[in-house]
């Protein structure tokens, strides 16, 4: 039996110290904040998408950075074994659109308490507002941990679950990646993921608070195409966010951080052109002796139609029938290509995840253990692995926590 000293109370840290203490070691996790699983409580908006249920392929494909080092931990401790790990422990889970898995109850908390009560069960040892200031090395091993009240902790292992830089307000500022740099790590810059978008033209203020639904989004560098996906997202004050954005910023985010790239969003992606066109046609006819502003209202949401009008190229005031055949054209081919300009990702604060983070290269993909330093280990967001949205990244989280907790002797 080993003492294990785990370092971060969050999703990656719990799930760590509940498989570490039924291998019967010692377990004691710190934590710096005043209850464990801050972050864990508002992922999902607060519902807590624990993994999804899709086929191990897709969670692979889903993985955007060091997808292959996920092969051991992966297979090792699957998103079935993370299903039946909550059933097991009271928590009903339920299937929803993209495969996501939640609690029946839609209440993250009962995630937390789950993971709680296991873990006090197990006779795991919490430290509530306790910050670790270093990790001791000796002879290329680790040798226990110092507070930040100066106090020693002697342990034989240590696992570093302390997430990245994404909402700071749940205490995520990047103390892992100091570790990792002070034992000889590379840390890749972290950078915000998962995060919503600025953009350009004023008219998004305008469009605040409107979801749409079922469109697909194309983002494009000149006339390359950098991803394109089909979804809902949300305009607010500044830009654009919701599933399809959060995803998109993930893919594009290192090109954003260098230059503006366009956005273009398709409003009636289950409309050909062809179609779209008889469909305005037929507005058109039902509406020719009213002005063109009034006459298009039941193509959009309120909120939409006037920012559609305005952008469209045709006089607001113009009487239907006086619309030309090209003008009608050029107002189908611009509802098929509503076009935006991205010029940022907005910061850490915002981000659900973060991008970069201790080089894997340097990690054990079976243990998860430092090849540079024995007896310390690394889970969850710490480490250089992200994906898209939809449960994919709480899964690293417990498939790697998983992996290190197994890992020590």
């Amino acid at each position: 039996m080993s003492k294990v000293a785990i370092i971060g109370g969050g999703a990656a840290g719990m799930f760590a110290a509940v498989f570490a203490a039924r291998r019967g070691h010692e377990v004691s996790v710190y934590e710096k904040n005043e209850k464990l699983g801050k972050k864990l409580f508002i992922t999902g908006k607060g519902r807590c998408n624990i993994t999804n249920a899709c086929e191990i392929d897709e969670l692979f494909a889903s993985v955007l950075t060091n997808a292959k080092f996920l092969y051991s931990s992966f297979y090792g401790y699957t998103n079935e074994d993370v299903i039946r790990f909550f059933e097991d422990l009271g928590v009903k889970t339920k299937v929803e659109r993209g495969n996501r898995v939640f609690p029946v109850s839609d209440h993250s908390s009962d995630v937390i308490k789950a993971l709680e009560k296991e873990m006090k069960r197990l006779g795991v040892v919490v430290h509530l507002h306790c910050s670790v200031k270093t990790i001791k090395v000796e002879d290329g091993k680790f040798a226990g941990l110092v507070l930040m009240d100066g106090k020693s902790v002697q342990a034989d292992a240590c696992i570093v679950a302390t997430g990245g830089f994404s909402y700071q307000t749940t205490g995520s500022t990047g103390d892992g990646y100091e570790f990792a740099k002070e034992m000889g790590h590379t840390v890749e810059t972290p950078v915000p993921a998962l995060v919503p978008m600025e953009v350009k033209e004023e008219f998004v203020k305008e469009l605040q608070g409107l979801s749409l639904r079922n469109v697909r989004a194309q983002i494009k560098d000149g006339k390359k195409v950098l991803c394109e996906d089909f979804g809902e997202m949300l305009f607010t004050h500044y830009g654009v966010s919701g599933p399809l954005m959060l995803s998109a910023s993930s893919i594009i985010g290192k090109k954003l951080k260098e230059k503006e790239l366009t956005l273009l969003i398709d409003l009636k992606p289950a409309l050909s052109e062809e179609m779209l066109d008889a469909r305005v046609l037929r507005e058109f006819e039902e509406n020719k002796n009213r002005q063109f502003k009034n006459a298009v209202t039941k193509l959009f949401p309120a909120k939409l139609t006037p920012v559609m009008v305005e952008r469209s190229g045709i006089l607001a005031g113009k009487k239907v029938n006086e619309i030309s055949k090209e003008e009608r054209k050029q107002f189908v081919y611009f509802i098929k290509h509503f076009s935006m300009t991205l010029t940022n990702l907005r910061g850490f604060n915002e981000a659900i995840i973060t991008r970069g983070g201790v080089k894997v290269k340097e990690i054990d993909p079976g243990t998860m253990e430092s090849k540079l330093v024995n007896g310390v280990y690394f889970a969850g967001e710490v480490l250089d692995l992200d994906a898209l949205t939809g449960g994919f990244n709480l899964q690293i989280a417990w498939s790697t926590a998983y992996a290190a907790a197994m890992g020590i002797q």
